[in-house]
């Protein structure tokens, strides 16, 4: 049997934009003598669909979808989508489900029977888990359909469902498992789907294949990585990362060489990155973006990646130098916009900084300047960005990272300003070590940037280490505390020391109220800021004083 798998980027919502797309990948797959079309977890409505659900006139779009592409099959070509469906009986009001399309009708319904309630996903809200199934039959062979989560049950000792899908298929037999998926991207996580799937094609001996979303939905990216996995738990097709594609296989083949060398973490890390901000453009009409470079090393990254995703032409810096800013920051921020190809504009911002003081006036006079004439700075450097923003259309990326963001290090309505976090994600040595790996080839990020001290440049001679431990250090805390869980009494048994630990983590608590605030953050972690992490804003807990 030739399958299709249909990498595809849906818009969420748009159900007829998306049922276009699919009939122009439907007859390419015709033309090419596919027997049977792969589409990912629900590819229809796009993933995930949420409250969109609530909307009366949802299903009956769905329905007079899957009819158009229903119309497209016969008796030689079948298709699978991924699409909600109606729960009839008691429960919750839809399915997640898979639609099978066959012979020019709707053929059957596969319900899904594992709902994920953790980390970013919360099906449980809308839909109701299906029944027992059983193995759909095409062109003489026996199709084990499982959406996404039904196969993550593989943990012996402490399985997170009380149920086994495939197992639940075992009796009548299958001759291979289609896994129909929206896995989101985070760092390492195209291992464990290999490791899930090799566990199952081993378990049954049968080939596995594995069709997932591409595309990006705000904050969740989805990087594809399809792949097929023999009965020996070796892949023998891998689609691209970050791309919509068709790739046909043929279960027939015979003795298929397993591939090798197929994953570069930094450079699929890269390209995620780039299809968040590409998709959060393309997909909300947005055209050019702005961003304030400071000669730092986080816009010097986001500017560097603005340009990759958008174009050059579309990436607009603004450097905001005040008489603190140092004269190599200003010209390494020059240096990059020429090395980047961007457009580039100053504005100095002194003497609007000196007018907020005089009108401050007595707030200010007979007291030493702190974090009020520091932040002062921040802020007129967004509103200015913000002004810009307005006046051009542009949209205004913000440049803080997850280190900043986790201790608090940045100005609510000042470098906190921002429709889209575009390093929230990616702790502060992550950004040196991705800045690194994008000047492998040639200088792009000027090297100047890269080896000085990081600095917010608001006080003569400040630097970040001032205020906080080195980010080696900081960057390890953080991980066991907000990534591991772990409270301070456990980290510093690790060999932390007491008093840098329980001043990060009291820096961490303390800024809850800012990260409710910030922009949506690109995932590229296990546990990013946003949706899946849900801390309360007002709290006490004694073990994280």
């Amino acid at each position: 049997m030739k399958i299709g798998l249909a990498q595809f980027n849906p818009l969420i919502g748009n159900i007829s934009g998306n049922c276009q797309k699919m009939l122009g990948i439907l007859r390419q797959s015709k033309a090419e003598k596919v027997d049977l079309l792969v589409f990912p977890e629900l590819s229809l409505t796009g993933y995930p669909p949420e409250d969109l659900l609530n909307y009366t006139g949802m299903f009956n779009e769905i329905q007079w979808a899957m009819i158009e592409l229903a119309l497209e099959t016969d008796d030689d070509f079948a298709v699978l989508v991924g699409a909600p469906s109606l729960n009839e009986g008691p429960g919750k009001p839809w399915f997640n489900s898979v639609w099978f399309l066959a012979e020019g009708k709707i053929m059957n319904l596969i319900h899904k029977s594992l709902l994920p309630n953790y980390d970013v996903f919360d099906e449980d809200r809308h839909f109701e888990s299906g029944p027992k199934r059983q193995p759909i039959f095409w062109k003489g062979s026996s199709l084990a359909v499982v959406i996404c989560e039904d196969t993550w049950n593989i943990e012996p000792e402490k399985p997170r469902y009380h149920r086994d899908v495939l197992g639940e298929m075992r009796e009548v037999g299958f001759d291979l498992i289609l896994n129909i998926t929206a896995s989101p991207y985070h760092q390492g996580q195209h291992k464990k789907r290999e490791e899930m799937a090799r566990f199952h094609a081993v378990r049954f001996g049968k080939p596995f294949v594995y069709v997932n979303q591409v595309g990006a939905h705000t904050s969740l990216l989805f990087d594809g990585q399809s792949f097929v996995m023999n009965g020996l738990g070796q892949v023998v097709l891998q689609l691209q990362a970050c791309k919509e594609e068709l790739r046909i296989w043929n279960s027939n083949a015979v003795s298929e060489p397993p591939l090798e060398n197929r994953y570069n973490e930094m450079e699929v890390l890269y390209q995620s990155l780039c299809l968040g901000i590409s998709d959060f453009f393309q997909k909300n009409g947005f055209k050019d973006a702005v961003l304030g470079l400071s000669g730092g090393i986080d816009s010097a990254l986001v500017a560097c990646l603005a340009a990759d995703a958008l174009g050059p032409k579309r990436v607009h810096g603004i450097l905001l130098p005040s008489k603190y800013s140092s004269s190599h920051s200003i010209s390494d921020a020059e240096e990059l916009g020429k090395n980047l190809g961007i457009q580039l504009e100053t504005l100095p911002i002194q003497k609007s900084v000196d007018s907020v003081e005089i009108s401050l006036g007595q707030h200010l006079l007979g007291r030493p300047a702190d974090l009020t004439e520091e932040n002062i700075q921040s802020r007129i450097r967004g509103v200015l960005l913000m002004a810009l923003s307005n006046r051009h259309n542009w949209i205004l990326l913000n440049t803080t990272n997850k280190s900043e963001a986790a201790v608090g290090y940045g100005t609510l309505y000042g470098d906190m300003c921002g429709a889209l976090s575009v390093l929230g994600d990616l702790w502060k040595t992550e950004v040196y070590a991705l800045s690194h790996w994008i000047n492998r080839n040639e200088i792009r990020i000027p090297e100047s940037i890269l080896t000085k001290a990081p600095s917010a440049e608001l006080r003569p001679n400040q630097k970040d280490s001032d205020s906080l431990p080195d980010y080696e250090v900081l960057d390890a805390i953080l991980k066991k505390g907000i990534v591991e869980g772990l409270g301070a009494n456990q980290i510093i048994e690790l060999g932390f020391e007491k008093e840098l630990v329980h001043q990060s983590l009291n820096l961490v608590h303390r800024s809850e109220f800012k990260r409710f605030q910030m922009a949506p953050v690109l995932r590229v972690s296990p546990r990013a800021f946003g949706s899946g992490r849900r801390m309360p804003l007002t709290f006490k807990f004694p073990d994280f004083e």
